[in-house]
């Protein structure tokens, strides 16, 4: 391999060219989550999901004070037509205003699991990235999409703030344990809702706008 070889190997391998995987455009990665979205596959996923989901939670021996978490953004309440209408990016300043006007719309499939698990007497948590300041919006919203019987919402507080999401919801978890929930199941839509431990049943809903770690 002569120079100019190496040379054009080094920068394909540096831009990612030598991926395995190709690169998409960003403009056709969009239309294509939008239209995962909106002609019905994300509400057929799910409901697959929430139908195994069931079976499995239909198998757990109901013992005192058997738990279930819940993730909010985009596992209960969806945020998609907000972030489609910036185009699916992220600002946490309008982000913060759309959790203050507390009108996210339920999730219905997940908030038919939700039924399901109130029905059996299953204690439900609600532990969500959202900060300590979008506390009162969230009940808010929790209620007025139905969502009205729970034991707790954990939001992060101040000292949090700079935990990663795994560590963050980790820690939260593992309190509730020491606090004398049995936690039997845990939903959400990010990786990071679901691994660390003190989860039970794990159930992980589509994502394919974004990911947090």
């Amino acid at each position: 391999m002569n120079k100019k070889q190496i040379i054009i190997s080094t920068l394909l391998l540096v831009h990612g060219a030598a991926h395995a995987v190709p690169l998409v455009n960003l403009s056709d990665a969009k239309k294509r989550v939008q239209k995962y979205y909106e002609t019905g596959d994300y509400d057929r996923d799910l409901e697959k999901i929430v139908a195994r989901a069931k079976r499995k939670f239909k198998k757990i021996k109901f013992q005192n004070n058997a738990t279930v978490i819940f993730d909010i953004d985009d596992t209960i309440l969806s945020d998609y037509g907000d972030t489609k209408s910036i185009s699916f990016g992220y600002i946490p300043k309008l982000y913060h205003e759309w959790v203050l006007e507390a009108d996210a719309p339920a999730i219905p499939q997940v908030k038919e699991l939700y039924d399901y698990l109130v029905e059996r007497g299953f204690t439900i948590v609600f532990l969500t990235g959202r900060k300590y300041n979008e506390y009162d919006a969230t009940i808010q919203n929790l209620k007025r999409e139905g969502f009205t019987k729970f034991d707790r919402l954990i939001v992060r507080q101040p000292h949090e703030l700079k935990l990663s999401a795994r560590e963050y919801k980790t820690a939260r978890r593992k309190k509730l344990e020491q606090a004398g929930y049995n936690i039997v199941g845990a939903i959400g839509d990010q990786t990071s809702d679901l691994v660390g431990g003190y989860t039970g049943i794990r159930i992980k809903v589509p994502n394919y706008i974004y990911a947090i770690d």
